[in-house]
């Protein structure tokens, strides 16, 4: 069998389009497990034992689950809560930002930690107040401590959003499933999507790395 390039070109498209349903998951969950991930992490320093012990439960029940299963309950789950049917979007998208927030949890928290206790003092010193001192001092030297690692785990992420197919979102692997079920044409498509796939997250791997030497302390 020869490689058909026609049928690609045929369905550019929707393989487009799913490819940006792809991105658009990643980049939201990201942007909402980052600042959950930050609260989590906040609360998981506290000094009241009972808002760092719910932070440390969450973080750590979240952590203990395979995606897929947590994928499968919020999808069964969502419309139970708010009474009424829900899109797999939707529910996917929940599964993945709350996943996704107790693994950004930990990385924030090692990128405070990271900080120098000396600055912190300094800085109290000074006459700033926790939440100042956190967001002028603490927080832009950790998030710069912890950039390649919030990167790599992005790359993780762009990975996982080919478990959605499960849930049927038409994201870049569920759209070349279905048009490689309709034109009998699965490794074209399948090829196409692992190229793909690959050609991005080495690049974003390569950029990791690039970062990691750059800002390296």
């Amino acid at each position: 069998m020869h490689f058909d390039f026609n049928v690609l070109l045929q369905h550019k498209e929707l393989l487009l389009h799913g490819l940006l349903i792809s991105f658009q998951l990643t980049l939201i969950a990201i942007a909402g497990g980052m600042f959950l991930g930050t609260c989590l992490a906040l609360m998981r320093m506290s000094s009241v034992w009972i808002v760092a012990a719910l932070a440390g439960s969450y973080v750590n029940f979240l952590r203990s689950l395979p995606l897929i299963l947590v994928i499968f309950w919020f999808y069964v789950l969502t419309p139970k809560i708010v009474g009424h049917p829900i899109d797999a979007y939707s529910s996917v998208l929940i599964a993945f930002i709350l996943f996704e927030a107790a693994y950004y949890c930990e990385i924030i928290r090692a990128g405070i930690s990271s900080v120098k206790r000396g600055q912190v003092q300094a800085g109290l010193a000074m006459g700033f107040t926790h939440l100042n001192m956190m967001r002028h001092v603490v927080l832009p030297q950790a998030f710069r401590n912890m950039l390649p690692v919030l990167l790599t785990q992005a790359i993780i992420m762009f990975q996982d959003t080919s478990i959605v197919y499960i849930v049927g979102v038409r994201d870049f692997l569920t759209t070349a499933d279905v048009i490689a079920n309709s034109t009998n044409r699965p490794i074209e498509l399948y090829t196409t999507v692992a190229v793909t796939f690959l050609v991005i997250c080495f690049t974003a791997s390569r950029l990791v790395s690039r970062l990691q030497r750059r800002y390296a302390i």
